[in-house]
């Protein structure tokens, strides 16, 4: 059943990755040898939206799909999500990317991205976000990723949000490194050097931050985030959980118990579910709780997009009772 679509004012703004997630039906099998897929939503922009929106958040998306029908599906299914489509855009000569995994729980799946010679999304302009300046600029919390700064014109789209944007409470940059989509570590430490300071909130795991700030340790990494100019820097650890710091406070929550069948949509989970805490004004540590648990849920679940969980299931593990 479709959700209502908010008329304007979005809660939830986020820019960046759409696409299909083809995942395997068959468990610890090579792509080689599997026979079956399911068909899914995908892109972590995409699904942080998805997410904001099953907490009652409403939210859209800036990015591109390909005029196909691929890119018919990615629409339909943000809109049956409860995502607005609006800031869509349809390429006519570029295809909607296609994302393959291997599944081998608990900890190995490893990506196959089709994007060549370029992705829809990572050709939304400049002159695009202008157009759309009044969204940008009047949602309560605004969603980047580091992978839209890999390439133009994608990275002058992305510089051309954040001004709009003007630091703005709740401005978010998910670290989001994914190695393939760049010419190398460096060239993406020295993107992502240039909108530390203009953004309030930054979110990653170990690896991402020192891709990010040289810094793996999570107190250091954290620190280091916080010197760049962030308000708010989240760093996850994995099976040891999150640490969260401003520069009044310091938390670190311990990672929620569960089975984990498929770990890729668990950051986009927690990413949704922080939006939610953010904008409902919970101390950090409440904050921090839910989005973890949050993440912890779509962990134990196949897909990515329609795993996301409501409040109820994820105030539901919170009190120790299995979702």
């Amino acid at each position: 059943m479709a959700h209502p679509i908010a008329a304007a004012g979005f809660d939830v703004l986020t820019m960046g990755r759409s696409g299909v997630d083809l995942y395997p039906l068959q468990i610890d099998v090579g792509l080689e040898d599997v026979t079956s897929f399911g068909k899914f939503l995908g892109g972590s922009p995409t699904n942080v939206a998805v997410a904001a929106a099953r907490h009652g958040r409403s939210a859209a998306v800036v990015t591109g799909v390909g005029d196909d029908p691929f890119g018919i599906y990615v629409r339909r299914q943000m809109r049956e999500l409860g995502v607005d489509d609006r800031f869509v855009v349809v390429d006519p000569q570029l295809h909607t990317p296609i994302t393959f995994c291997e599944i081998h729980p608990p900890d190995d799946f490893p990506l196959w991205f089709y994007r060549e010679p370029s992705a829809p999304d990572l050709q939304i302009t400049a002159e695009h976000l202008q157009a759309n300046a009044a969204d940008v600029s009047s949602a309560a919390l605004f969603w980047v990723t580091v992978t839209g700064l890999s390439v133009e014109p994608s990275r002058a789209a992305h510089h051309a949000a954040l001004q709009i944007r003007g630091k703005r409470t709740h401005t978010v940059l998910d670290l989001d490194y994914r190695p393939t989509l760049w010419a190398d570590e460096a060239t993406a430490r020295a993107a992502v050097g240039e909108v530390l300071g203009q953004v309030t909130v930054a979110v990653g795991n170990r690896e991402e931050c020192a891709m990010a700030i040289g810094e793996t340790e999570p107190e250091r990494a954290a620190a280091a985030l916080l010197d760049a100019g962030v308000e708010l820097a989240v760093v996850k650890m994995g099976p040891r959980g999150v640490l969260a710091a401003t520069a009044e406070e310091q938390v670190v929550v311990e990672a929620s118990t569960v089975e984990v069948l498929n770990g890729l949509g668990a950051g986009d989970g927690f990413g949704g579910a922080l939006c939610h805490g953010l904008l409902s004004g919970w101390d950090l540590h409440r904050t921090i709780s839910f989005a973890s648990a949050a993440g912890a849920i779509v962990a134990s679940r196949l897909e990515c997009s329609t795993a996301m969980p409501t409040t109820a299931e994820v105030e539901q593990l919170l009190t120790g009772n299995p979702v």
